[in-house]
């Protein structure tokens, strides 16, 4: 039996989880938080990072620079319209923003943030395991394959899962740790 789609749904769900991971802002500035953000560029939905320079001078600051000045209202706008948190501060040739210090109780909380987003990956990582298995299944009713042939293949698709759900945790102890000790 073949189990590269199996790996394939998995790992991308473990994608899935380091993107929505790294848009947690953990009291460093981060400039990934800005993915999400568009802005309205004549007339087409554009992500800030293709309308603007973004660089991060200090642990909590990030400064959007835009090739056209024109635009730095309309950045204002949007990062406001996130709800992002942090209020932008435009000096009318960049916009600076930063991040404040995270005080305990906040830390808390995105730690239980971090640890639902973990939760919906391992939820994903043991559908794709029941999905390969029910297909393992069928296959022996259909005696496209042996009994013993479905055990090795729920013995091997547990295997790929424990392996990607183990990933998980470890993001998920990397980026508690990165919460908790900033």
């Amino acid at each position: 039996m073949e189990y590269d789609d199996i790996k394939e749904k998995m790992s991308k769900a473990i994608e899935v989880l380091n993107e929505r991971l790294s848009e947690i802002r953990a009291g460093r500035a981060n400039p990934a938080i800005l993915n999400k953000v568009k802005i309205d560029y004549y007339g087409t939905q554009t992500p800030i990072n293709q309308v603007a320079g973004i660089s991060v001078p200090e642990a909590r600051l990030i400064v959007i620079q835009p090739w056209d000045a024109s635009i730095l209202k309309e950045i204002e706008r949007a990062i406001l319209a996130a709800d992002l948190g942090i209020n932008p501060n435009n000096d009318g040739k960049v916009i600076r923003l930063a991040f404040p210090e995270l005080n305990e109780e906040r830390r808390k909380e995105l730690v239980k943030d971090v640890k639902k987003i973990a939760e919906d990956a391992r939820v994903a990582v043991r559908g794709v395991r029941r999905d390969g298995i029910d297909a393992a299944k069928t296959k022996q009713k259909n005696s496209e394959i042996t009994e013993d042939e479905l055990r090795i293949a729920e013995t091997e698709i547990q295997k790929i899962t424990d392996k990607n759900i183990e990933e998980i945790d470890k993001i998920l102890e990397n980026k508690e740790k990165e919460i908790m000790s900033v």
